[in-house]
């Protein structure tokens, strides 16, 4: 084992190969299983059984993926990225899903603070709900915070929350999606209603909108092909992420207060900048950066395991569980409510507010698994598809991209040292 971890020491190649085979391990265990066991998962586990054998501490810094690049750079390109994939006219098409999942992560967040600090350190609380609303950018925002004020069991659960919430959620919208299929089938069957608009309006491979709408006239004119490499795409994102970057630090130094965190800034900026045609629409998918982009943010988060190690882990295993079971279970009741209120679906309320549990791929996997379960054939299950996959989608990519940024800003200043 020190012969071993000697080598990785001496090479970077060797790191970067070790880590490459990590994440490779990962995501081929992710896909046998159609997501059942997720590839974050997977690569957790092997970072830990590294870390307690012979990965150098440092590992990640060693294969070059440590800070800034693996943090604050790939956090704000990727998050400028989610906001150049937002289609504000499918959002005003499920606006009612929209206000149902944002109910339910309202119910999640309310019913951790008000039962949470009765049983659970606040600190675990704050670090472990922004990853508990959504994906990778929340936790990576909640450890680096943590890990700055020096709170590395705080820093810890953070990554755990991110990689272990899915399995809550997989469960319980498999058994939401199938009731809601039923439902739908038994309506189909009887001729009550008829197909709805087509599943491939959505882009089942990035899990994002397709952008498919008229063009319309924007404020920038678009770049040519010819003209538009790599690197002048990445050049439009990186001013897009000063551009932020320089605002948040105003909102601080000028305004007199807290300074609004850049990724809030940088998405929202995305968004705005994709309608003026500044950016284009899916960026980092178009210039084939996106995936790498992600395996180094990937990287960087789960080097922050280095300090888990089994003693820790067995700590903060009973505030982890029980943050969860209380934040989902509030989840469900607000959502419930207001998607009676809103005449949504109860089945389908609770499914899309789940979503922000694991968010693309598995919403799209779920839905696809139990419309194969229930339909006996091919228009069926496509009946099954267009009816709740757009829903599925706008669910995770509400609560997943969107929202849970916004709600790890808020609490990164209620961390206390």
């Amino acid at each position: 084992m020190e012969q071993l971890q000697a080598l990785i020491i001496a090479s970077p190649i060797v790191a970067m190969l070790i880590l490459c085979i990590v994440y490779a391990l990962g995501d081929t265990i992710g896909t046998l299983t159609k997501a059942w066991i997720p590839s974050v998962f997977v690569v957790a586990v092997l970072f830990l059984l590294g870390y307690w054998t012979f990965f150098p501490k440092d590992i990640v810094t060693l294969a070059g993926f440590g800070a800034p690049l693996g943090g604050t750079l790939a956090i704000m390109i990727c998050i400028t990225h989610m906001g150049t994939s937002i289609s504000l006219n499918e959002l005003k098409k499920q606006w009612k899903i929209i206000v149902v999942c944002l109910a339910g992560l309202a119910g999640m967040v309310a019913a951790c603070m008000i039962i949470c600090p009765i049983f659970v350190d606040f600190n675990y609380i704050v670090s472990g709900l922004p990853p508990l609303t959504g994906g990778i950018v929340a936790a990576t925002m909640m450890q680096e915070a943590a890990q700055n004020l020096g709170l590395e069991k705080a820093a810890v659960l953070a990554i755990c929350m991110y990689v272990c919430q899915g399995f809550a959620g997989y469960p319980l919208t498999a058994v939401m999606l199938k009731r809601e299929g039923r439902n739908l089938l038994k309506d189909y069957r009887s001729g009550k209603v008829k197909k709805v608009a087509k599943a491939g309006e959505i882009d089942e491979v990035n899990g994002k909108f397709a952008v498919e709408e008229k063009k319309k006239k924007k404020l920038f004119p678009e770049i040519p092909n010819k003209y538009y490499s790599t690197a002048v795409s990445l050049t439009t994102i990186m001013i897009v992420a000063l551009l932020s970057n320089l605002i948040s630090t105003w909102t601080g130094t000028f305004m007199g207060v807290y300074a609004i965190n850049q990724a809030v800034i940088a998405l929202v900026l995305g968004i705005a900048a994709t309608e003026l045609g500044f950016l284009r629409p899916n960026v980092l998918k178009e210039n084939g950066c996106f995936n790498f982009l992600m395996f180094v943010l990937m990287m960087y988060v789960f080097g922050g395991l280095n300090s888990a190690t089994p003693e820790l882990l067995l700590e903060i295993l009973g505030p982890l569980v029980f943050i969860i079971v209380v934040g989902v279970a509030g989840m469900c009741v607000c959502s419930f409510i207001v998607g009676k209120i809103l005449k949504v679906s109860p089945y389908m309320a609770i499914a899309t507010s789940l979503t922000a549990l694991y968010g693309f791929p598995p919403n799209y996997v779920l839905t696809d698994e139990a419309s194969k379960a229930l339909a006996e054939n091919d228009d069926e299950k496509e009946y099954l598809m267009d009816n709740m996959l757009p829903q599925m989608i706008v669910g995770g990519f509400v609560t997943v991209t969107i929202t849970s940024v916004i709600i790890a800003s808020i609490f990164i200043p209620l961390l206390r040292a």
